[in-house]
């Protein structure tokens, strides 16, 4: 038990907290836009499993490649 207090309080929270705070907006606005859009290059489903289990890049490549583009 000391040692996992050991690595908690060795951990650099400046740094880390942003990252944490960046990756859950990040997911946030694209689950918001998943569900409110009406169609993605290619199927919902295989995008909605991209922005939940690729962390920090999935939302990022869902926003590049699965968005359709209006235009």
């Amino acid at each position: 038990m000391a040692e996992l207090e050991q690595v908690i309080t060795s951990i650099n929270w400046g740094l880390i907290l942003p990252l944490i705070a960046i990756q859950f907006i990040l997911f946030l606005v694209a689950l918001i836009d998943i569900i409110r859009i009406r169609e993605t290059n290619g199927p919902k489903w295989v995008w909605l499993l991209v922005i939940l289990l690729v962390n920090i890049l999935g939302p990022i490549i869902y926003f590049i490649f699965g968005r359709r583009q209006n235009g």
